[in-house]
């Protein structure tokens, strides 16, 4: 640390970045990885986030212009931050765009998915998340309920809130209840 650094005046993280950082604090709540099943991996933890996200998301669409501008930054946040942790973890300036580029076709499909599913009355959640966030784990069908009514409740929670406590920068998930208890104990 420099002396430089000691003497820097504080800068308040921006409401983008509030908002933000809620989204990633709620994805790294250790139960959804324990007790939920879902794989505690780089892809796993990117699935929450995009979870998350895509639930903001979901409550800011249709608002008003300050909305939309809301989600935009959230969006461009989002895909920054993707882009830095690649950089961090050591994959070269040539493949990052490359792997951010999937990341954003893959985010904007789940975007798709959840929110058909969330409308839909059958099972179409249920198979998004089976698809994304569990992938090649085989989480056992009450695991699979339990998420998808997480989502439910988490997405009519949003939604019964005014959208400008959200652009404000003031999020408050619900806790994820425990949840179902994975049979692995991951």
């Amino acid at each position: 640390m420099s002396l430089r650094d000691l003497f820097k005046s504080y800068q308040e993280p921006s409401r983008t970045q509030r908002l933000y950082e809620s989204v990633v604090a709620q994805a790294r709540i250790p139960d959804f990885y324990r007790r939920w099943g879902v794989p505690d991996t780089l892809d796993g933890r990117f699935e929450m986030i995009a979870l998350h996200l895509f639930l903001v998301l979901h409550r800011l669409k249709g608002g008003d212009a300050e909305s939309a501008a809301m989600a935009q930054e959230l969006h461009d946040l989002f895909f920054s931050d993707m882009d830095q942790s690649l950089r961090e973890m050591g994959a070269g300036d040539l493949g990052v765009g490359k792997r951010v580029k999937r990341m954003a076709t893959g985010f904007y499909g789940r975007v798709a998915a959840y929110d058909e599913g969330l409308g839909a009355e059958d099972d179409r959640l249920e198979a998004a998340l089976r698809r994304n966030l569990y992938g090649t784990a085989m989480p056992e069908a009450l695991v699979i309920a339990a998420m998808a009514a997480y989502m439910r409740r988490e997405a009519a929670a949003l939604a019964a809130r005014d959208t400008r406590s959200l652009v404000e920068g003031n999020l408050v998930f619900g806790a994820p209840a425990g949840g179902p208890c994975h049979p692995t104990g991951s």
